[in-house]
């Protein structure tokens, strides 16, 4: 989908995703300490917000600006300020190193999901953390919901793989299993996840 059809998408009032932070974001930044964050692909802005108010200082960035009005809205509901850059994340490139940067439900074909994510790993500064979350390629036939075009979903094998020569160490990638509530009840969506850390010192090592 191009920034045209996620603004139409983001034209309602109310909000297409949920207002609360996505479940694994808080638990993989809980022992870092806030400083610089950035959103890429932030969306309605729910990451985005959350890191806020736990004390970070965040930039989100997305090409569709419906979608940033209801992130500057969310924002202001719930008392905290974020930088919002209306912006393609394949193309965007941040001015600043950052303490931590999340790409969560990036979907896109291998080519642009590549320079997505050399961005991302770009913009992590040292002693940084790079998380990536996105809908595994195996949520397609054997998880629930998500994009049904295997062409937009990935593993974190994948993400590995992109993140080659940044300089990132990956300190986790793996499938990981998500509860959603179906039709029927409970069932469970399959993501890949990814942590990768800059290091501090002069001596790095590559992912």
């Amino acid at each position: 989908m191009d920034a045209a059809a996620w603004n139409r998408r983001y034209a309602t009032e109310e909000f297409v995703w949920r207002t609360e932070p996505n479940r694994f974001l808080p638990p993989e930044v809980a022992d870092l300490e806030p400083g610089r964050a950035l959103d890429l692909a932030c969306g309605e802005g729910r990451n985005a917000v959350w890191l806020a108010r736990q004390g970070w200082e965040v930039t989100g960035v997305d090409f569709a600006e419906t979608g940033l009005d209801k992130a500057r809205r969310l924002a202001a509901a719930q008392g905290v300020e974020v930088a919002w850059v209306c912006a393609d994340v394949t193309t965007w490139t941040s001015p600043a190193p950052m303490d931590l940067v999340v790409v969560l439900y990036l979907q896109l074909p291998a080519a642009p999901r590549r320079l997505a994510l050399g961005h991302a790993a770009g913009a992590v500064g040292p002693g940084g953390t790079l998380l990536v979350v996105a809908h595994d390629l195996i949520n397609l036939t054997d998880g629930h919901g998500g994009p049904q075009d295997p062409a937009v979903l990935y593993t974190a094998d994948d993400v590995v793989a992109d993140l080659a020569g940044s300089g990132l160490r990956v300190q986790r990638a793996e499938r990981v299993r998500r509860p959603v509530e179906g039709p029927d009840g409970v069932v469970e969506a399959i993501d890949c996840l990814v942590r990768a850390v800059r290091p501090s010192g002069a001596d790095t090592v590559g992912a």
